[in-house]
């Protein structure tokens, strides 16, 4: 039992976060929750960032997690636009930006991670780009309507080519990496009209996550909706003017025209705070973040981590893992939250993302590592863009699959995942055979 008279304090305002106050209160805690966020907005969800919302596709309030008058309903108490500035986990104290201090009984590190910066000349320009936060995705809307061509204005019909050439020219937007926020940017750019040219040291896009068995696809893709890609280099001088980005230099001599610039290369998990306190963290070189057990409990047994920000034993995976994902954010908060409550938790989701470009839609599940797996079996038809990739182990079991514009799969296949069967490879590539059949 949980007594009535405690304080859970919550620190970050993204989705793990507010999911956390709101399974507080759905398991029955009657306790003070408070929940403390760096940004002045109400929490929210960031996948419509880089895809919906930065589209012009939703509107700027579906994106957060609950609307504002529900925590007042609920009695969470928000302290909104308050970072906290000082963990004493030998007080069980926190302090926040303005100076206020607050007590806890137990306590939730759900800080998440902040887009890692470019270490290069010109990064203090004016149209040098982040993507995290809904500020950032505000910005970048406007930017890329202002690079496209406006498609109601007449096209110019007389003169020279050269001059109608030129009056179709449009803004270009350069991108630094190729993962899922470069690539989900580049799309929606192009959706805009604007140019696009993006930069990644590997040889292809996602080389991490998909590997070159894979990779290929989103470059034929990118392609085909002309975005142009220069692969094998980095940035290492953006070149301005009047504080104005006029072109991206590459560590190959190459030059990019460019108006506005956005730095897509990953985002590190914001430990300051839990670093300060002493808390078990996870070397930078194996993914970093907060050192959590399954139970999400951090090296204090009154603190917990969930989200971006936590690097979890995976007890399914046998692997500590850090997840920058929607799904993670969804369940990990909750499942913080219970083990808070003194409740016996395991948490073993499978890893799972989901990624929308042009007219692709694909979901991932699980985990596979560039030289974990022996081989990649695909079924369906991978030119047409409607199939099932399987990265099967050297024993045969599935360590992940990506089903793209096929749907109702990825129950079945984190069902594989977990079952850590031997699947036959001529099976798992024959559409004939239902994947559920598989199961042992």
């Amino acid at each position: 039992m949980v007594d009535a008279h405690q304080t859970f304090v919550i620190v970050g305002g993204g989705l793990a976060g507010a999911k956390a106050a709101e399974t507080l209160r759905s398991e029955g805690f009657t306790g003070r929750v408070i929940l403390i966020c760096d940004e002045r907005d109400h929490p929210y969800e960031r996948p419509p960032l880089s895809k919906g919302y930065l589209l012009g596709k939703e509107e700027r309030d579906s994106v957060f997690v609950h609307e504002p008058a529900w925590y007042a309903q609920a009695q969470i108490e928000l302290h909104l636009g308050q970072p906290a500035v000082h963990l004493d986990p030998a007080a069980k104290t926190v302090r926040l930006g303005d100076g206020t201090l607050i007590a806890y009984d137990k306590l939730l590190l759900a800080t998440g991670a902040e887009p890692r910066r470019l270490d290069i000349p010109g990064t203090g320009l004016a149209g040098v780009h982040h993507l995290r936060r809904l500020a950032h995705a505000e910005r970048l809307r406007g930017v890329l309507a202002s690079l496209g061509r406006d498609s109601s204005a007449p096209e110019d019909t007389e003169g020279t080519e050269e001059s109608r050439e030129g009056a179709r020219r449009n803004g270009h937007l350069v991108i630094a990496g190729a993962g899922w926020i470069g690539l989900e940017v580049a799309a929606a750019a192009r959706s805009y009209g604007a140019e696009v040219t993006v930069v990644e040291p590997a040889p292809t896009p996602l080389h991490g996550i998909l590997g070159p068995e894979l990779g290929g696809l989103f470059t034929d893709l990118h392609r085909e909706h002309g975005v142009r890609f220069h692969f094998g280099a980095r940035f290492t001088e953006i070149v301005g003017q009047d504080g104005m980005v006029l072109a991206v230099r590459t560590d190959d001599g190459e030059e990019h025209p460019a108006h506005d610039v956005l730095a897509a290369i990953g985002a590190a998990p914001r430990t300051a705070l839990a670093e300060q306190a002493g808390l078990d963290l996870v070397d930078r070189a194996a993914g970093g973040g907060i050192a959590v057990d399954s139970s999400l409990r951090t090296s204090d047994p009154y603190i917990y981590a969930a989200g971006d920000v936590a690097a979890a034993d995976h007890p399914l995976l046998d692997a500590r893992l850090r997840v920058e994902h929607w799904a993670n954010a969804l369940n990990g908060g909750p499942a913080a939250a219970r083990a808070m409550l003194g409740q016996d938790v395991s948490y073993d989701r499978i890893p799972y993302f989901f990624s929308d470009q042009y007219d692709v839609g694909m979901e991932y599940s699980g985990y596979a590592p560039p030289g974990s797996y022996a081989q990649v079996v695909c079924r369906g038809d991978v030119a047409k863009r409607e199939f099932i990739a399987f990265w099967l182990g050297a024993d045969g079991r599935l360590l992940a699959g990506m089903n793209v514009n096929v749907w109702d799969v990825a129950e079945p296949i984190q069902q594989l995942i977990r079952s850590g069967a031997s699947l036959e490879p001529d099976a798992l590539a024959d559409p004939e055979v239902p994947l559920t059949s598989l199961l042992p």
